[in-house]
């Protein structure tokens, strides 16, 4: 049985705050830290797009609530742009604390208000989170594949 759409994302949060977590801990070595950088850039990008194409729509849908969505797809945007200043980043560690900072202050958002608003309204949580199963389980392969 499938968890439902909260829990996944959530599980999701909680991974990139290990990986950020691990990436801190990997001290000087410039190889590790960069390994842990595309990390974390993977699963961010991840996360925003199952957020983007399922959860998102399905929360507009049952909450009419389309600006809290606009708002939320901004913020994903700025983060990626903050993505694709990684490779080139002449300051890694900098680069990897500002795309942190600005997904926490994003999470702290949609635990307060999207994930409370969804639990709420009645969304069919477990129906998307098999849906977000199964996209995450579609791009890994296509990683693999790659």
């Amino acid at each position: 049985m499938a968890q439902d759409a909260i829990a996944l994302l959530e599980a999701d949060h909680q991974r990139l705050e290990d990986l950020v977590r691990d990436y801190k801990s990997a001290g000087s070595d410039p190889s590790a830290k960069l390994h842990m950088a595309q990390i974390i850039c993977m699963e961010l990008t991840l996360h925003s797009m199952v957020e983007e194409e399922i959860f998102y729509p399905a929360f507009a849908h049952a909450t009419g609530d389309e600006q809290m969505v606009e708002r939320a797809r901004k913020e994903h945007q700025h983060v990626k742009e903050l993505i694709d200043r990684v490779p080139t980043a002449e300051n890694l560690d900098g680069a990897v604390e500002a795309i942190w900072r600005h997904a926490l202050e994003h999470i702290e958002e949609e635990r307060r208000i999207i994930f409370a608003k969804a639990k709420s309204c009645g969304m069919e949580l477990a129906t998307l989170g098999g849906r977000i199963q199964t996209r995450r389980a579609e791009v890994a392969t296509t990683v693999q594949e790659a």
